[in-house]
């Protein structure tokens, strides 16, 4: 390791630099979900709320399947390149959709925003993971998901700055940033690979890898728990402005950052504090991290019922509260609990498999949504979310039981 890394306060840099990335990760796709008033005026197909969820889920449908891949690759190669090429891959996408004039370039762009932005995720958390152990990586990957709250914030105010400008003009900004600030990474980000000469040849057989993992029963319970609280985030995440303009009369240039900052500003405060006691709570109890998680979505049952049936600004705001709080301590440990169970060499991997079955749930969830909003059904959609999201639960509790805080590399 050079100078740079050898300091002390390195790893908490690696995450303050990450943390600019994932907030433009999610600023980049969220802010889309705010834009349908202003975007449709220039695109006709944009009238409907069906095709502007097909806009939505092409992302989410592509995001999936290309997450796997970006896995394996991030175990591979230098993630350092990997999280640069990604950013200014998607940003550069971002810049390009200000330029679209038709549903069919939007489409694609979006795809493409997919395919980039996949290979963010993996690589960065197994990176934190790389620099924090037991004692400060719940709260390191905490603080780097409230860079993600803020992105998806930021997002909400994507249709108030169309209104000021123009949604051109957005796209055309958002890109630019992401461009300029992909140098800052090449300046400072440095990769840390823990004997990554180690058993070369396993790591290139990509077979023994899967079949390594889905040797597991815990990396299968894993796998469900992460597909069945992605359905209500992702729900929540691309509709809470359009829940929240339809329930509260609101226009969307209020209801998108009025909905966005809720949920990002309680989820940030979920994911700082189920972090904190994650870490603590881990050095006296193996499970401390999966009783946060299940307590996270524990919270979110209560909330999916206020926003399915809620008629009020108090309901859909408390609804929204309660879900932001309780997916922050959720989401502070998935990649923790991960590391309980799956060697460091295969981190990647496995989260690009976790974000697969995730995103694969959300795109499937959020068609639905698209077509329920429009024939008025979405509060029964809610509502039937609230038991797949309690058998999930009641699994991870009953079946995942860690031996170890950390699972270093060891011979296979």
């Amino acid at each position: 390791m050079n100078k740079l890394q050898n300091l002390k306060y390195y790893p908490w840099l690696v995450v303050g630099l990450l943390w600019g990335v994932g907030m433009l990760n999610y600023l980049d796709r969220q802010m889309l979900s705010t834009m349908q008033p202003f975007m449709k005026e220039d695109i006709a197909e944009l009238n409907t709320a069906t095709n502007f969820g097909r806009l939505m889920a092409v992302f989410l449908w592509i995001y999936a399947f290309m997450s796997p891949v970006s896995g394996i690759i991030g175990d591979r190669v230098n993630r350092k390149w990997l999280i640069v090429g990604s950013l200014f891959v998607w940003s550069g996408v971002t810049l390009v959709m200000g330029f679209a004039k038709t549903f069919n370039q939007l489409y694609i762009l979006r795809a493409l925003m997919g395919i980039s932005e996949a290979f963010y995720i993996p690589t960065a958390l197994a990176l934190i993971a790389d620099y924090h152990r037991a004692n400060t990586r719940s709260l390191a990957v905490g603080v780097h998901s409230t860079g993600i709250y803020i992105g998806q914030a930021l997002g909400g105010f994507g249709a108030t700055v169309a209104a000021a400008y123009s949604w051109q003009t957005t796209f055309h900004s958002f890109g630019l940033i992401g461009i300029i600030y992909s140098i800052v990474l090449i300046i400072f980000l440095k990769d840390r690979r823990i004997n990554a000469s180690k058993n070369i040849a396993e790591k290139r057989n990509v077979l023994k890898v899967l079949g390594m993992l889905f040797g597991n029963v815990a990396f299968w319970v894993i796998l469900f728990f992460f597909a069945v609280p992605s359905m209500p985030g992702w729900v929540t995440k691309n509709w809470l402005p359009t829940l929240f303009a339809n329930t509260l009369g609101l226009p969307m240039e209020e209801a998108g950052p009025f909905a966005t900052i809720t949920l990002a500003m309680t989820s940030f405060a979920g994911t700082l504090i189920g972090g904190r006691i994650s870490d603590k709570w881990i050095q006296s109890n193996l499970r401390g991290r999966i009783y946060i998680s299940a307590i996270g979505m524990a919270l979110t049952i209560p909330a999916l019922f206020l926003l399915g049936f809620g008629d009020t600004m108090f309901t859909v705001f408390a609804g929204a509260l309660c879900f932001g709080f309780g997916f922050g301590f959720y989401d502070a440990n998935n990649m923790p609990i991960l590391c309980q169970f799956v060697s460091s060499r295969y981190r990647a991997t496995a989260y690009g498999l976790m974000n697969f079955v995730g995103v694969t749930a959300g795109a499937f969830i959020t068609n639905i949504f698209g077509k329920s909003i429009d024939t008025g059904n979405m509060s029964r959609d809610f509502i039937l979310l609230i038991g797949v999201v309690a058998i999930a639960i009641i699994l991870q509790l009953t079946v995942l039981k860690p031996k170890t805080a950390n699972m270093e590399d060891q011979s296979q």
